[in-house]
């Protein structure tokens, strides 16, 4: 017997081979004009015996489970008292595991305090994927991220703080031309302001089913950036990234025209000599027809 789940089902590249419990259903947000991930449920909040009945039935069938994803998108939206709950139930269950993981908005993180988010923590959740997508707060407010650039480094320090670890992503091309140096400038002062663990890198894909509200929240003509100026926007975003800590980056996402990776800050300018060669060479780029978000 497996799981049950209920579809559509996402959770980030890093987490292919973990099982995943869907705490909650959909996004409480759920007006990201880029993203249609959850378009098509309702939000909501599974109940304990519905979750541990879950647990308990794979603990069974996979008790040697390294890595644990809590899905939906917005499982940080569940009351303190209760995701602890779950959390110490799952290491309670799981005797082998590596971390526990979820999605989490810049809200929700606010919303807690540092002490609920430290009891989390504590009981075993460690690890947050949150979504940056632009430091520019025209651009956040075009997309309706409902986060400013103050807010989104408010949070992921706040996180840090506690201990947890921070994988974020942004998204090339999601001012379009008119926007590209601003939106990467500011991209690049808020992962410079909070330095998280990883960054990843896409590029805005825009599916049919979101393209039309993409278009019009946007408020003025959009222009996509070409595959060569989303080259030269991973560029700049790499050259303004100025961070003492260690970042892993990433921009090998199925939506990218261009692969890239290393580590800042002693990867720097391997990575910018290495865009400068695929600037001669753009035979490395990956087909249009391979890309996806």
């Amino acid at each position: 017997m497996m799981l049950n789940y209920d579809y559509p089902l996402y959770r980030p590249p890093s987490e292919a081979r973990s099982l995943i419990f869907q705490v909650t259903l959909g996004c409480s947000f759920n007006e990201c004009s880029f993203c249609d991930m959850y378009r098509s449920k309702e939000y909501g909040e599974r109940p304990w015996d519905e979750v541990k009945l879950e647990i308990d039935m794979m603990a069974k069938q996979l008790p040697d489970t390294q890595r644990i994803f809590l899905a939906d998108g917005d499982a940080l939206n569940l009351d303190t008292e209760y995701m602890v709950k779950v959390v110490k139930y799952i290491k309670e269950k799981f005797q082998n595991l590596e971390r526990i993981s979820c999605y989490a908005m810049p809200m929700n993180i606010l919303k807690k305090t540092p002490e609920e988010l430290k009891r989390i923590h504590d009981a075993g959740l460690t690890m947050f994927y949150l979504g940056i997508e632009s430091g520019s707060d025209v651009i956040l407010k075009k997309v309706t991220k409902g986060a400013i650039a103050k807010t989104i480094i408010k949070a992921v320090n706040k996180a840090k703080d506690v201990g947890y670890t921070m994988s974020c992503m942004v998204i090339l091309g999601l001012g379009g031309s008119k926007y590209s140096k601003e939106h990467i400038r500011g991209t690049a002062e808020v992962i410079s302001a909070c330095s998280p663990n990883y960054v990843g890198a896409l590029t805005l894909y825009l599916e049919n089913g979101i393209k039309n509200e993409f278009l019009t929240k946007f408020g003025e003509e959009f222009v996509p950036v070409s595959d060569g100026q989303a080259l030269v926007e991973l560029e700049d975003l790499i050259s303004q990234i100025d961070v003492k800590d260690d970042v892993v980056f990433r921009a090998n996402h199925g939506s990218n025209a261009y692969t890239i990776k290393g580590t800042f800050p002693q990867d720097k300018q391997d990575m910018l000599d290495k865009i400068s060669w695929m600037k001669k060479h753009p035979e490395v780029i990956r087909p249009k027809g391979l890309r996806g978000f």
